[in-house]
């Protein structure tokens, strides 16, 4: 028990001071909660103070932020060669910096990491990971050695304490292979937790819902995959008649897309496990947030600072206003090829000045994701997001999931081509009503198939598919 207390305060002294952690330190006490798990059945009294961190308290937190942004751009200016001209242009002293001051800091695209990805790196990089490319060009980001210990024992330690992940528990990962970074660390957090994990990648569904069965061995407990990728697993169970007694899982991890309030209900009903929605991206790792039952993201504030700005300016986004999502990970967090003020272009909303009632209120919250700022259309009614679309496209009766369809402005209307095979067998005005119902004022085309000859259909990482001989033999 002794051992264990001067763990967690070596934990603190990292988390408060900025030192880098000792990952053996952080691995003794994920052995800890599974041995407190394993006598008590439960993770300890001490459990909020250790996932939360001492940024519940706001004039602590105030405190800790500006002198984490302080700490992370020192190291930045100090090691990489891009932002010791971007904070010199900016006449901004990582010393002085403050909330106020750090906004005359450009923030940082995709574009600039993509052009002077050399320009970004501090240390000896250990393996890189890219982008999936649905989004636009892919980026190249590259990490440490050590960011790859850190973090899966970081990610393991609040997962058992919250009870998600146990010895006991089997993870299927059904994400692209190409996503090296989150395959990785995914493995990294099964080591650390001695739970047996399957990278399955993105193979065919029918061949995906054969592993969540059991036909290649014990079934698993624990999905971690995309929402378009959970679309394709419900349709193909529903198809075959299977319910929630043809598996054994209790959670699903998703995150990287939309996932729709229609098809979150419909994998509970189908594959009787709990949903898990996070947010985390390539490049801001191990930054991330939690998405709650009352429907809000809740960013990690122990691991970055997360900013709402106007989608056209740099100016802070008004309560209910649609902003991009700008983050900053923290230093010793992140040291191979940090970002400071990343313009992740992911479309939320400030949520009005008002106390929150959810379980996590005790953590900053904005919307949940809205999409791609390059996906917003702008009609005369009004902006419609992404997400608004498939909302309201996944709840169509009948229709299979994930929705394809097409989207763009005509005539200050939203025009929606959809392929036969995704109406649910409704006609072009009964789809306009339902989608009238949710708000979108829009004109329906309806084309033959299961393709749409000459437009684009939205970019799904269910696409990201992996052939495999067993999959495709006859």
């Amino acid at each position: 028990m002794f051992d264990t207390a001067v763990r967690q305060v070596r934990l603190t002294f990292s988390t408060v001071f900025g030192r880098p952690f000792n990952v053996d330190v952080v691995e003794r006490l994920v052995r800890d909660a599974l041995a407190t798990w394993d006598e008590f059945g439960a993770p300890g009294d001490n459990i909020g103070e250790l996932l939360d961190g001492p940024y519940t308290d706001p004039e602590l937190a105030a405190d800790l932020r500006t002198r984490a942004l302080r700490r992370t751009a020192r190291w930045l200016v100090a090691r990489s060669a891009f932002y010791r001209e971007r904070f010199e242009k900016s006449d901004v002293h990582p010393r002085q910096l403050t909330l106020e001051s750090m906004r005359s800091v450009p923030v940082t695209t995709r574009a600039e990491l993509i052009e002077r990805v050399e320009d970004f790196r501090c240390v000896q990089p250990y393996l890189s990971s890219r982008t999936t490319g649905t989004t636009g060009r892919p980026a190249e980001v590259w990490y440490s050695d050590y960011e790859f210990r850190l973090w899966p024992a970081l990610t393991a330690l609040s997962m058992v304490l919250r009870g998600e992940t146990l010895p006991d528990d089997r993870l299927q990962v059904s994400i692209s292979s190409r996503a090296t970074a989150a395959v990785h660390l995914t493995v990294g957090l099964c080591r650390v937790v001695g739970m047996p994990c399957r990278v399955v990648g993105m193979v065919p569904a029918a061949e995906g819902l054969d592993h969540l069965t059991g036909v290649y061995g014990p079934p698993p407990t624990l999905l971690q995959t995309y929402p378009s990728y959970l679309g394709q697993l419900v349709t193909a169970a529903r198809e075959r008649g299977l319910g929630p007694g043809d598996f054994a899982l209790r959670m699903i991890n998703v995150g990287g897309e939309v996932l729709s309030s229609a098809l979150a209900r419909a994998a509970r009903e189908t594959l009787g496990a709990d949903i898990n929605e996070g947010y985390a991206a390539t490049e801001l790792l191990p930054a991330g947030g939690r998405v709650c039952t009352h429907g809000h993201l809740h960013p990690d504030p122990n691991m970055g600072y997360f900013e709402v700005i106007d989608l056209n300016s740099d100016a802070p986004a008004a309560p209910g206003q649609l902003g991009t999502l700008v983050v900053t990970p923290y230093y010793p967090y992140r040291v191979c090829m940090p970002v400071f003020r990343y313009d992740t272009r992911d479309m939320v909303r400030r949520l009005p000045e008002a106390p929150l009632t959810c379980e996590l209120a005790g953590m900053p919250a904005v919307s949940a994701i809205e999409g791609k700022a390059s996906g917003l259309l702008v009609t005369d009614a009004g902006p419609v997001t992404p997400r608004a679309l498939v909302e309201a496209l996944e709840a169509l009766p009948g229709a299979p999931w994930p929705a394809r369809f097409a989207a763009r402005t005509d005539n200050g209307r939203i025009r929606i081509t959809l392929p036969a095979t995704h109406t649910g067998g409704l006609g072009r005005a009964e789809i306009a009503a339902r989608l009238a119902e949710h708000g979108i004022d829009s004109d329906v085309d309806i084309v033959p198939g299961d393709h749409v000859p000459g437009t684009a259909l939205r970019r799904l990482r269910c696409d990201l598919v992996e052939h495999t001989f067993t999959g495709s033999a006859p």
